[in-house]
């Protein structure tokens, strides 16, 4: 019996704010009726994806699903009958680049007969974001959520075979859903989703709203992903997450995220990374796993996004820069060659001359290889947004100036290290840029582009000749 789908679903940011007791593991969502794998005949798809490394992780179940319903991809998105947009609502500048996407699109609708196009991932899961399109943007034939991604076959059923406008997202959700087939975007590398959502609330931040709850995989669906890959060739696993740290905390019992970590490893993937760490969470018990397993990167993304402890208040990061920098000194000192990198948040609402110095005064501090900086953006349904700010945008936007200066001289300083250095590199292909070059990464998450005779998917000894802000240079090592 088909579902009902002539009402919407519209999402609450209130209800997304509730959170229930527990998840549940769900193992028959995804059944495909024989009926839907014909939806795809004669018809191409393009996935366009914004945002971070969850939507790209969620860009390739929805590919996976879209391969299994017969569509076939197409070379490009001005050529394809089907068009979905996985969005990003983390700033305001993702939100404008969607809605002009979705502009230029009313034209390809205009002269495709068979073109469809719909609209997924964060965005999809803000109420503002929905109500604006259902109620002005009428060419959009289907939105859903982060939740529900299962539900995709049901849902192009109803647009391609019946003409329906459908506006199917979930509000809140306590669910783990697996056994959807994924078409990876890489064979060399992969990320594993490890659990999903976030409860932190931090005050400028939508993602606990846009992805829900915490909710953990079981270790065992985990485990079986990565031997999977392993079996398949690939040499390299991140585990992914909003906030790795948490795994299992809403399951109540005492298997942490560094005794996945060490299980994980235990499989002998060639390469083991993680994202991302709240450092609110990060506990010296990762750094201990780390170094015991040679076949864990020595890289860790640790978010501060603010150097000032009055901000970091305000958005609801009570963590002490002191206690910050006891966790970045641990680090160091026990993995020397470590590479740490973050994210930093410039203009948070009438941040003065003297907190934006504190953060200054903290990055040169720990110097660290990489950051991340923009420039506060209001997300509506948060707390932030509804603070009045005294500060200019051009004000804000001279400081993200300056850090971002400061940002590139520590990038390059700590790349230099490594000139005269030979770095065991994952070879991913030949560079972008230049069709003698190769390119890869080494452990510590540096780009590095070289010389001589490999393949990707190996594992190259590379010896570095000279380093720039953005990656190193270097031979293969005879």
């Amino acid at each position: 019996m088909e579902k009902d789908y002539s009402k919407y679903f519209i999402p609450s940011n209130t209800k997304a704010r509730k959170r229930i007791k527990s998840s549940t593991i769900q193992r028959d969502l995804f059944n495909v009726d024989k009926s839907l794998t014909t939806l795809g005949y004669g018809r191409t798809f393009y996935i366009k994806t914004y945002g971070c490394q969850s939507n790209l992780r969620d860009t390739e179940d929805i590919t996976g699903i879209l391969e299994l319903l017969n569509f076939k991809p197409a070379k490009d998105i001005e050529t394809a009958d089907l068009v979905i947009l996985n969005t990003c609502a983390v700033r305001e500048n993702a939100e404008k680049k969607v809605f002009g996407k979705i502009g230029f699109l009313k034209r390809l609708k205009q002269t495709n007969p068979k073109f469809v196009f719909g609209i997924c991932g964060c965005m999809a899961q803000e109420e503002d974001v929905v109500n604006k399109i259902t109620k002005q943007i009428k060419h959009v034939d289907f939105i859903f959520g982060t939740h529900n991604i299962h539900m995709l076959p049901e849902i192009l059923n109803q647009v391609i075979s019946h003409k329906q406008r459908v506006i199917h997202v979930y509000s809140k959700e306590g669910d783990v859903v697996e056994g959807l087939p994924a078409n990876r975007a890489s064979k060399i590398k992969a990320f594993v989703n490890i659990m999903y959502g976030c409860d932190k609330f931090c005050t400028y931040c939508i993602v606990p709203y846009t992805r829900g709850q915490i909710r953990s995989r079981n270790k065992e669906d985990i485990l079986k992903e990565v031997n999977d890959l392993i079996e398949k060739g690939y040499k390299e696993v991140t585990l992914l997450g909003q906030n790795v740290n948490a795994y299992g905390i809403d399951r109540g019992n005492n298997y942490h995220f560094w005794n996945l970590l060490e299980d994980v490893a235990k499989t002998n993937i060639p390469r083991l990374r993680f994202v991302t760490s709240n450092p609110w969470n990060f506990d010296l018990e990762i750094i201990t796993i780390m170094k015991k397993y040679q076949n864990i990167m020595p890289y860790i993304h640790l978010p501060i996004q603010s150097g000032d402890e009055d901000i970091l208040k305000q958005m609801n990061r009570s963590m002490k820069i002191e206690d910050y920098l006891k966790i970045i000194n641990y680090i160091k000192n026990n993995i020397p060659n470590c590479a740490i990198s973050t994210d930093i948040i410039v203009g948070f609402p009438n941040e003065t001359d003297a907190q934006f110095g504190n953060t200054l005064k903290l990055y040169e501090t720990i110097k660290f290889d990489n950051a991340y900086a923009f420039v506060y953006s209001p997300r509506s349904g948060t707390s932030a947004a509804l603070i009045k700010d005294q500060v200019s945008l051009a004000t804000k936007q001279d400081r993200l100036a300056k850090l971002n200066e400061v940002v590139r001289k520590y990038s390059k300083w700590n790349n230099e290290h490594w000139v005269g250095k030979i770095v065991p590199v994952l070879v991913e292909g030949v560079s972008k840029t230049n069709k003698d070059t190769f390119t890869g990464y080494s452990p510590e998450w540096k780009v590095v582009n070289f010389k001589g005779k490999t393949k990707p998917g190996e594992i190259k000894n590379i010896r570095i000749t000279s380093a720039s802000r953005f990656s190193l240079n270097g031979e293969a090592s005879k």
